[in-house]
């Protein structure tokens, strides 16, 4: 079998749909109640183009994880505002504007993610931190310290997206996340963008947003343990130095999880293949398998901003007929 080669396309599952990013564009496919398929393309200019200091390694990755955060904040709300309970004529109308308008307000879409921030950084920074201090009474290694605390918070991390998958909708999402997957993984790997072809590929992919998340905790307890070391030497080991520290490197640590995810995801090759194993492994709570109707959906997110059939000619020196345009 050949070897995959990159497309640079990526997406997110959204609300009984799919957001598919290439380049400047990005497309959200959402398959309403009546099983009208939508589609909604936005242009989205990456704050590299604008700035060449956002296009720096490290830099790079804490703006690509926030336009990331920004846009599939979007389309999820996007998605969703057609599924919400429909009380009178007023609502109606009010739902075909949003067909019209991609996602919330600026102002709306800034607190609602700011929120996710806060409460992501609570859980997830906060609440290890703080029950590994607790620890210092009987443990005085900062090393061992910081590690529990690593594995803390990949425990909370696992049981969280474990948990949330026993809710009905997160399990249609998960659905939908395969099918992304499945679907990046079709052109990839050198078939025509099929049903039949997208069905039968893995719903796991190196470049995914779980994969990155757990090189998130990976790299945090590295650079936690040494940032403990630090701190004990000099004597300020204390809970709001630890705190201040956690929180003022997430951009470095989600830099460097970038990195390492985009060197991941160019490559095909052993290395690679192990360096990707964990976070696949992992993919199995937040992806599952599809139907065929939503293998459609993603196929339609995909089409709306990525010319598939140059891509499997130029890379696989594939020629796939555009039978639409034969008809």
């Amino acid at each position: 079998m050949s070897k995959k080669k990159y497309s640079g396309i990526g997406g997110q599952a959204v609300m009984e749909g799919i957001m598919m990013r290439n380049g400047n564009r990005y497309a959200v496919a959402v398959r309403k109640k009546d099983g009208e398929i939508v589609v909604d393309v936005q242009d989205s200019v990456p704050f590299g183009e604008k700035h060449k200091w956002g296009k720096w390694p490290i830099v790079r990755g804490v703006v690509a994880f926030v336009e990331s955060l920004v846009i599939g904040m979007k389309t999820l709300m996007w998605s969703s505002s057609f599924f919400e309970v429909e009380e009178d004529e007023k609502k109606k109308e009010k739902e075909e504007k949003k067909e019209k308008k991609s996602g919330l307000s600026g102002g709306e879409t800034a607190l609602t993610l700011v929120i996710a921030i806060l409460l992501a950084v609570g859980i997830f920074i906060v609440l290890p931190t703080v029950v590994s201090n607790f620890l210092k009474r009987w443990i005085e290694n900062a090393v061992l310290i910081s590690l529990i605390e690593g594995v803390l918070r990949l425990g909370i991390f696992i049981a969280y997206i474990s948990l949330i998958s026993l809710m009905k909708d997160v399990r249609r999402t998960y659905m939908y996340h395969g099918s992304e997957h499945k679907c990046i993984n079709c052109l990839e790997s050198g078939m025509p963008l099929t049903v039949e072809n997208v069905m039968k590929s893995s719903k796991e992919h190196k470049r995914c947003g779980t994969s990155f998340l757990l090189f998130v905790m990976l790299i945090s307890i590295v650079v936690f343990i040494i940032v403990g070391i630090v701190l004990q030497s000099l004597g300020i080991d204390v809970l709001w130095v630890r705190l201040l520290t956690r929180i003022l490197l997430i951009p470095l640590i989600a830099g460097l999880s970038y990195e390492l995810i985009r060197f991941n995801g160019r490559f095909d090759n052993a290395f690679t293949y192990v360096l990707s194993r964990p976070g696949m492994w992992l993919q199995a709570l937040t992806t599952k398998e599809p139907t065929d109707d939503m293998a459609e959906v993603a196929i339609q997110a995909v089409e709306a901003v990525f010319d598939w059939r140059t891509f499997l000619k130029e890379s696989f020196d594939l020629d796939v007929p555009d039978v639409s345009e034969e008809q």
